[in-house]
């Protein structure tokens, strides 16, 4: 009598390697995938490829050489905006503009008047010229969204190309006690909600300025 013989179909083949891949499965299949660019390498350098991003996207973009050109450039903003009523909470940034006689409230003394509001941020983001911010500092949330005009004061270390890089930062700095608020601002405010017609500040800033400092 003759046996029946089984043969192995082609589903069956492949179910198996399955099978053999779920047994031998590792916690990082793919150890490098992470360290993959999705992105071409980039023949500008990282602050120009951010100023020419963050311009494209109605940024004002200044760079400044050292402190006195920051204040300078400073200066010559209030002058052309006619701005009496600036903000900074971070004491940071209250010492660098203090050691210049720069005048700006540093209470929220009066806030409601607010014409500007100066703050620091984590990360610039070169890739899109977006800029990472978080609550986890004195100025809070309010100090780069309630007033007309935001102010950022940058250094050329806290360049990074993607967002992640900005996260790692982030990561970096704050260990477990992560902000509650971690932010990406790309531009000014902008809707184009009411009848396609593009508004600036309408949810917020209506004017966006990165000085950019060696350091």
């Amino acid at each position: 009598m003759q046996k029946n013989t089984k043969h192995t179909t082609s589903k069956e083949l492949m179910l198996k390697k399955v099978r053999q891949a779920l047994l031998q499965k590792r916690e990082h299949p793919y150890p490098s995938f992470e360290e993959t660019s999705l992105y071409p390498e980039d023949e500008e350098s990282i602050d120009i490829r951010f100023a020419h991003q963050f311009t494209a996207i109605a940024g004002q973009f200044v760079y400044c050489e050292d402190e006195l050109q920051l204040i300078e450039n400073l200066v010559l903003l209030a002058e052309k905006e006619k701005l009496r009523k600036m903000y900074a909470w971070e004491p940071h940034i209250q010492e660098l503009l203090a050691r210049y006689d720069f005048p700006v409230y540093v209470t929220d003394q009066d806030f409601t008047d607010a014409e500007a509001g100066i703050t620091a941020c984590e990360a610039l983001v070169a890739r899109s010229g977006s800029i990472l911010v978080s609550n986890g500092n004195a100025a809070g949330r309010r100090l780069g969204i309630y007033p007309h005009i935001h102010i950022v004061i940058a250094f050329t270390s806290q360049l990074v190309w993607d967002i992640k890089d900005g996260l790692a930062l982030v990561t970096q700095r704050y260990g477990d006690r992560l902000p509650s608020m971690i932010n990406l601002i790309t531009g000014p405010s902008r809707t184009a909600d009411i009848e396609k017609t593009l508004v600036m500040g309408a949810h917020g800033p209506k004017s966006l300025y990165l000085f950019l400092l060696e350091g």
